[in-house]
């Protein structure tokens, strides 16, 4: 069994070293590609890309992160690992990041993950149980509302996503309680039955919606860790995403 993690990644020059350290650690023992796709950074992260990830691969290895915020593998527990380095010429959105990134799995199972240090890939321990042992699930998504650490931030977030799920679920007759959610992981099945052109953050209700009205693929959702940003520590999703989003539930319904 191999693990595909897709990163779609703009403007993450900062944390995406130790990001793909904490990638890298999770879940030692399983096999991982992990695809990393600039969606035409400007900050450097795209020179960090060309510089770091090139032909980066080897086997029982982790990530060590120098003194500039350059990495290499190094001995350590995980299993094999290897990275993909993509790019756009120009920005698509984080959508049109994650299509590239799904085309170019070769995976059993795929998670989808930030760029950023939000999201906590330990968190995908049980994720992946439900799918791969327990063999109960074809599609996991991640929870920031069930009670494990949450940094205390925007109410009108809280408001927009509890409305936007709550909509969701009317909809579709789900029982999802967060919809936005970056983590979702999903079976290479679930993955070939995709059929995603939302370029923007209108991804995660396109996804939603395919998993939905397919009717056929097992669904749980549990509680993970979320360590959010604020706006002047880099976060990009805004008020105009949550409007569109409004539009989005109805246009995938019917489409």
């Amino acid at each position: 069994m191999k693990l595909s993690v897709v990163i779609p990644a703009f403007n993450e020059r900062a944390t995406i070293a130790e990001c793909l350290e904490r990638v890298v650690s999770a879940l030692p023992g399983i096999p991982k590609e992990i695809i990393v796709i600039d969606d035409c950074s400007r900050d450097g992260t795209r020179e960090w890309m060309q510089k770091n990830l090139d032909k980066l691969a080897g086997t029982d290895c982790a990530v060590a992160i120098d003194g500039e915020g350059n990495i290499k593998l190094v001995p350590g527990s995980a299993a094999s690992v290897e990275f993909r380095a993509l790019f756009h010429p120009e920005n698509r959105g984080k959508g049109g990041a994650l299509q590239t990134g799904l085309r170019a799995v070769t995976g059993d199972v795929v998670i989808i993950q930030d760029a950023d240090l939000e999201y906590d890939p330990n968190d995908w321990e049980t994720m992946l149980d439900l799918i791969v042992r327990r063999r109960v699930a074809d599609v996991v998504y991640g929870s920031r509302f069930y009670g494990r650490p949450h940094r205390a931030l925007y109410f009108h977030h809280y408001l927009a996503n509890r409305l936007i799920s709550f909509l969701f679920n009317a909809m579709y007759d789900q029982t999802l309680s967060d919809i936005e959610v970056c983590y979702k992981m999903f079976t290479r099945a679930v993955l070939d039955s995709l059929d995603i052109t939302a370029n923007d953050f209108g991804f995660e209700i396109q996804f939603s919606a395919q998993i939905a009205r397919a009717r056929r693929w097992r669904i749980y959702e549990l509680g993970i860790s979320y360590y959010g940003r604020t706006y002047l520590e880099g976060k990009k999703i805004n008020w105009r995403d949550g409007v569109k989003a409004l539009w989005y539930l109805l246009k995938y319904r019917f489409e």
